[in-house]
């Protein structure tokens, strides 16, 4: 090509670089290592989603575009499930079908922010969260949680809340913490949303995975959040199809006129064969996540003796599939630098700890156990056949 000169490029991206998690898996193909650092399951999904799929693919209808804001089956579907498990009561006219809850995220924070308003963020949060307030020009207003337990002080998140804020964004099980907000923490939220009329996105992608009694809560089902909160979930980390990227908001009826005019023009619908095929996934019986719990509870097992056995530090997770490890006491101190030891030199992939942080985490590295247990007991044997202590 030939270069010519361009005007000023953009600097709506600067704030943020490309996705870290991403990056590690990129470089566990690299070095063929055990991928612990995407969340992204090494396992099928329930036989009933992959043939409801294939009867989807056979209707012509399905190939083209479905309703913007959801297939109507897909949509009723929600709107039961929400009932069910959620303690939510809304109706298919207040769900909007996304590509994923991460577009969900951005759609919702662009619909209902402008330019120069203030989103809470709580720390450590999911790496899409920071990027989703730079593409709508909002300032972020980070809250940390108390640590080594990851919990939650609405005292804290008050005093954040300044004229400017707009939202808050909650997310329980929460990624990369593993943390379940309790009740009460939960109650502290809704006061301070009511207090200040603010709105609460949350993102629930990891609702059925919870280990210990610690039932999450949804934060749309207490009372008073009825009317000032979208809850985002999915299909694809419940039934490991991540990449079918179907995801859900609900929220009441004026929040949703102003989410799905977003979502239009984001992507314009979700795909319309894997939506028709998440009725099924919908329809499953409760013994389904009742072994999907068990299933994740074993995992979760086999990676905390593995990481306790190699010396890292970790609060056990109470939900979702990761753990936020602590290397400091094996002598690192550049999170950098230890995933980099442990992918080259041990085999294991991990994500490092500071992408979840505003300046934090510099000992710390997240793994995942979405993965068969034959996968974990292989990372497992990695690490124990190495010492991870740091040299110098």
């Amino acid at each position: 090509m030939t270069a010519r000169r361009l005007r000023r490029l953009s600097r709506r991206t600067r704030p943020f670089q490309e996705s870290v998690i991403r990056e590690m898996t990129r470089l566990g193909a690299e070095v063929g290592g055990v991928n612990l650092a995407q969340g992204l399951p090494d396992f099928e999904p329930p036989p009933e989603l992959v043939e409801a799929l294939e009867r989807a693919l056979e209707s012509e209808e399905n190939h083209q575009y479905s309703y913007t804001w959801g297939a109507p089956e897909l949509r009723a579907a929600v709107a039961a499930k929400s009932a069910r498990f959620n303690n939510i009561r809304t109706s298919s006219d207040e769900v909007t079908i996304t590509c994923g809850v991460s577009e969900g995220v951005v759609a919702a924070v662009l619909a209902l922010t402008e330019p120069g308003d203030e989103v809470v963020v709580f720390e450590p949060w999911y790496e899409n969260y920071v990027p989703a307030c730079a593409l709508a020009g909002v300032v972020p207003r980070y809250v940390p949680l108390s640590e080594p337990g990851y919990r939650l002080d609405p005292d804290r998140l008050e005093r954040a809340v300044t004229p400017r804020t707009r939202l808050v964004i909650v997310n329980t099980p929460g990624n990369p913490s593993g943390r379940v907000f309790s009740r009460e923490e939960l109650e502290g939220v809704a006061r301070v949303c009511a207090r200040h009329g603010l709105v609460a996105v949350t993102d629930e992608i990891y609702e059925h995975m919870w280990y210990d009694g610690r039932r999450p809560v949804s934060l749309g089902s207490l009372p008073g959040m009825e009317d000032r909160t979208v809850t985002l979930s999915g299909l694809g980390k419940t039934y490991a199809v991540t990449g079918w990227r179907v995801g859900w908001a609900i929220a009441a009826a004026p929040l949703t006129a102003l989410v799905r005019k977003v979502h239009d023009y984001l992507t314009i619908c979700a795909p319309t064969p894997f939506q028709m095929a998440g009725v099924a996934a919908l329809a499953l019986p409760d013994a389904y996540y009742e072994r999907l719990r068990a299933t994740y509870a074993a995992r979760r097992t086999i990676l905390l003796e593995a990481l306790s056995g190699a010396g890292l530090l970790f609060a056990p997770p109470e939900g979702a599939y990761y753990v936020m490890a602590d290397a400091r006491e094996l002598g690192w101190k550049d999170d950098w630098d230890f995933v980099e030891f442990l992918a080259r030199k041990v085999g294991v992939v991990a994500v490092p700890g500071s992408s979840f942080y505003r300046r934090g985490g510099r000992t710390r590295a997240r793994f995942n156990f979405a993965k068969k247990e034959e996968t974990l007991r292989e990372a497992a044997r990695r690490l124990a056949g190495r010492s991870l202590r740091a040299k110098g």
